[in-house]
C-alpha cells in the first residue's frame, strides 16, 4: 500500500446490513484511491455482510471479536496497535460505542478522530447517550447526517467545544438506476402476477421501523386493492414476532419476507410504491436508494425524512403519530398511475439534486485532508 496516501481507519461495531454499515462499501466505490488508503475495523463477526464488498475494492478489513459493548471497550489496545502498525492518520468512527472506543484509541495514539452521528440523541439508551456525550469533546469534528441530527447534538451538549458538520447521506445515483435492473425478476421469483401492485420496504427489523404497524397498514390496503402484494426485505431481532404478526393478519401468501439481501436493486425495481412507517430516523439510506430507483414514496415524517421528502412534491408524508394515513396516501397513488409515476420521477430528481453520494464523498474527502493536515 502506498505510503504517500492519507490513511483512514473506519471503526464501526458491525458490518451487517444497517444504514450506517451500507454506506461504507458504497462510499468506498467513489473515493479517490490514488489519494486515500482505507482500513476498516469491526467487532461483531456474525454481522459481516458488507465485508466482502469492501475487500473486493482493495481495502483492508479486520474483526476484533467482541460479543457486547463491554467486550468492545476492551479492544482499545489492540486497535491502537493496529493504528500504529499501519500508520493510520485519521480515525473515522460510526455510531456511539465504536465512537467512544475510537476516542480512547485516538488519545492513546495522538491522532485526530472524526465521528459520524447517524441518529438523534433522544433515541439512544440513556447509558449510551450519556457516555457518547460525555466523551464527545475528545473528537476533532462531529459529522451529522442531517440537520435534525445536528440540532439534537447541540441541544444535548450545549457546551460542545468542537465543530458539528452536517454532511447529508447520499446514494450512488449511477448504480441505483431503474433502467439497469429487471423489473420482473423478483415478481417471477415470488410468483407475483405481472400487473399486481407491489408495495415494499427495506429495513432492519427493529422497533423504530414499526414494521408491525406497516403490516397492519398493508392489511388495510389489501382490503381496498385485493390484488396487491407486499415485500419486506431485511432481518433483525424482531423477525419471529413480525412473521407471527404477518400470519395473524392473514397476509402469509401476500406479504413476502425474503430476508437480508446485499443486492436490493431488483426488489426496488419491482416496487410500485415504497412505504415507511418509522417512528424515528436519522437520514435513511434505503429511502434514498428507493428514490434513486424512481420508487414513489409514502412515509411518516420521522426525523431526517422530512428533510428529504417535500410533501406532495417528491413524495407523500403523514405524521409519525398518524400512520394510518399511509393507507389513504398509498391507495390514492395506486388509483392513479400517472400521478404515481410522476412522484417516482421527481423522487429521483430530488436525490440527483441534493443527495448524491458523489457530493457526500467530495465533502468527506475535503474533511479528511483538512483533518490529516493538522
Amino acid at each position: 500500500m502506498n505510503s504517500d496516501k492519507i490513511k483512514i481507519l473506519h471503526i464501526i461495531k458491525s458490518l451487517g446490513r444497517g444504514g450506517a454499515e451500507m454506506l461504507l462499501p458504497e462510499t468506498l466505490k467513489l473515493h479517490d484511491k490514488t489519494q486515500f488508503e482505507f482500513h476498516y475495523i469491526y467487532f461483531l463477526p456474525w454481522k459481516d455482510q458488507m465485508v466482502e464488498s469492501i475487500r473486493q475494492q482493495g481495502a483492508k478489513v479486520t474483526c476484533f471479536k467482541a460479543n457486547n459493548n463491554l467486550q468492545l471497550m476492551t479492544k482499545a489496545r489492540q486497535v491502537a496497535r493496529y493504528v500504529k502498525e499501519n500508520k493510520i492518520q485519521v480515525i473515522h468512527a460510526h455510531l456511539p460505542w465504536a465512537g467512544i472506543l475510537a476516542r480512547r484509541v485516538a488519545k492513546m495514539c495522538s491522532i485526530p478522530v472524526l465521528y459520524t452521528e447517524h441518529n438523534k440523541q433522544e433515541r439512544y439508551h440513556w447509558g449510551t447517550r450519556t457516555m457518547n456525550l460525555l466523551t464527545m469533546n475528545a473528537l476533532n469534528t462531529v459529522i451529522a447526517v442531517s440537520a435534525d441530527v445536528a440540532e439534537s447534538i447541540q441541544k444535548h451538549k450545549p457546551n460542545l467545544k468542537i465543530p458539528v458538520r452536517t454532511i447529508l447521506n447520499g446514494v450512488n445515483t449511477s448504480h441505483f438506476r431503474r433502467d439497469q435492473v429487471s423489473s420482473t425478476e423478483i415478481r417471477d421469483a415470488l410468483n407475483i402476477p405481472a400487473k399486481a401492485p407491489v408495495i415494499g420496504t427495506i429495513a432492519v427489523f427493529r422497533f423504530q421501523k414499526r414494521l408491525d404497524v406497516w403490516m397492519e397498514m398493508a392489511a388495510e390496503i389489501l382490503r381496498k386493492f385485493p390484488e396487491t402484494h407486499f415485500i419486506v426485505v431485511g432481518d433483525g431481532p424482531l423477525k419471529n414476532e413480525l412473521m407471527a404478526k404477518r400470519d395473524s393478519l392473514g397476509l402469509a401468501t401476500r406479504l413476502h419476507m425474503p430476508g437480508l439481501k446485499t443486492e436490493v436493486r431488483p426488489y426496488l425495481a419491482a416496487f410500485d410504491l415504497y412505504m415507511m412507517s418509522s417512528v424515528f430516523e436519522g437520514l435513511p439510506i434505503a429511502l434514498l436508494e428507493a428514490m434513486a430507483m424512481e420508487c414513489p414514496i409514502v412515509t411518516t415524517d420521522a426525523g431526517g425524512i422530512r428533510e428529504v421528502i417535500r410533501h406532495e412534491e417528491d413524495g407523500l408524508l403523514c405524521g409519525v403519530e398518524n400512520p394510518q394515513e399511509l393507507v389513504t396516501l398509498a391507495t390514492g397513488l395506486l388509483s392513479d398511475d400517472r400521478v404515481r409515476l410522476g412522484y417516482g420521477t421527481r423522487a429521483r430528481q430530488r436525490v440527483l439534486d441534493h443527495f448524491s453520494m458523489e457530493k457526500m464523498v467530495a465533502q468527506l474527502e475535503a474533511l479528511y485532508r483538512q483533518t490529516a493536515s493538522r
